[in-house]
């Protein structure tokens, strides 16, 4: 009972400028498939990036969980202490590997001697200082796991994707529920159906009558996560699983559930509309904190050393590219009226956020909750970006002077494969219209 020529029409609804900036789908589109994907992806395959260290086992905040998923592709395959998979430099410095290499070296004959003793240098001890209060200079708009914390692991992201598990039904919908009912701003005269068995089930509505702009800007963005997460969740569907093999692909008839305007009420289109929304304000941090990576102190540190300069290098190509972007967002528009009310707003924005990142350990699903922590904090670190404007044009000339800005290595990672999610989905919504094509 699925009709192509609906999905169609709906793609025909998701084109043309966007509400609240001055950009378009189509180049959106054109810059993100044609340039800035392909070296995207190139950069996440690399070490520095593709391991990630999180906390599975943290347990939920808000509700007694015990619905955990028991299906095998639900499960989370992290890497073994006693294994080579991590390289040694990310393991022994992952809190201190944003800076300097002289810096760096001086604390591994530190750590080797067991403690920072009086023959390391006022600049390297200051280093230190620096490693043990870097969040000071900016307040998160997340929740981040404790790295030293036994139940912490490195995962590797490529071997573990994001990909349909199989893990739905009011579990799922019991976490996007109470990220919209309790922690989105939205009118209060807009009902969301608690039933997951409702017309609403694939998202929920997108109804934001008489809202400021920047309540605006929070829904849509939570929207276009939403979106993105269905996206993946339909590109990478498990089409066959027998003795022998797993065939995972894209999946026509799921997709439509979720975005087809005749399936969702007509919410579907405004749900993509809201994916290009979320890219473009992910798209403008990345340009922002171009100076802070540029900076020589800075060092993506693995312990190889000519394969991490020329990690750097592509990261520095990549951002150049992000900044090169004809229709950047203007951020400038978000908390400009009344400078208490702004301000006030401003911090129910970070505290709200904040609650979402903990709303992902309530996910029963071990692969879902990697990819939700991940994709929240990697939010979270571009709303820390986008509203530290003062402290990144502060930043001292000279490299032995404190930062004003920075950003630990979890961040980084999440930020770059959060990323990586979002322009994926806009490629795969290629992919989509040519299967859609096909079938007519």
């Amino acid at each position: 009972n699925r009709n192509p020529w609906g999905l169609m029409r709906s793609f025909r609804e998701v084109t043309g400028s966007l509400d609240d900036c001055a950009c378009d789908v189509e180049t959106i589109d054109t810059f993100n498939n044609e340039q800035l994907f392909p070296k995207l992806q190139k950069l996440l395959e690399s070490d520095y990036f593709r391991f990630y260290k999180v906390n599975l086992n943290k347990p939920c905040p808000f509700w007694k969980d015990n619905s955990l998923c028991g299906q095998k592709n639900c499960a989370v395959i992290p890497c073994t202490p006693v294994s080579n998979e991590v390289p040694e430099g990310i393991k022994t410095n992952d809190h201190h590997n944003m800076y300097s290499a002289e810096a760096n070296q001086e604390c591994e004959k530190a750590e080797k001697l067991g403690a920072v003793n009086s023959s390391l240098s006022e600049e390297t001890r200051q280093s230190l200082r620096e490693w043990s209060k870097h969040d000071d200079e900016a307040e998160r708009f997340c929740v981040i796991d404790d790295e030293e914390s036994p139940d912490s692991q490195y995962v590797d992201l490529l071997l573990n994707p994001e990909r349909f598990t199989g893990y739905k039904g009011p579990e799922a919908w019991q976490i996007w529920n109470s990220i919209y009912e309790e922690n989105c701003f939205k009118p209060y005269t807009v009902k969301r159906p608690l039933n997951p068995m409702s017309a609403y089930s694939g998202n929920l509505p997108d109804l934001l009558p008489g809202q400021c702009v920047e309540k605006r800007a929070f829904f849509r963005l939570v929207s276009g996560l939403h979106s993105s997460i269905n996206i993946h969740l339909s590109a990478r569907f498990l089409l066959d699983d027998n003795w022998y093999e797993k065939k995972w692909g894209h999946n026509v008839s799921e997709f439509q559930q979720r975005f087809d305007a005749q399936l969702t009420n007509g919410e579907g289109p405004k749900r993509l509309r809201n994916l290009y929304f979320l890219y473009l304000i992910e798209l403008r941090a990345l340009a922002k904190i171009l100076p802070v990576l540029q900076r020589p102190s800075f060092q993506l540190y693995t312990g190889q050393s000519v394969q991490d300069q020329q990690l750097k290098l592509q990261l520095i190509e990549l951002l150049q590219v992000a900044k090169s972007f004809p229709l950047h967002f203007d951020e400038t528009t978000l908390f400009a009226g009344n400078k208490e009310e702004a301000a006030t707003l401003k911090e129910d924005f970070r505290l709200t956020f904040r609650n979402i990142s903990r709303i992902m350990d309530c996910v029963g699903c071990f692969k879902c909750r990697l990819w939700g922590k991940l994709q929240t904090q990697g939010l979270g670190t571009v709303l820390k970006i986008l509203f530290s404007e003062r402290q990144i044009e502060a930043l001292p000339k000279s490299s032995n002077s404190r930062p004003t800005f920075q950003l630990s290595r979890q961040e980084l990672v999440s930020l770059l494969n959060a990323f990586g999610r979002i322009s994926t989905s806009i490629r795969e919504l290629e992919n989509f219209r040519s299967l859609l094509s096909m079938v007519r």
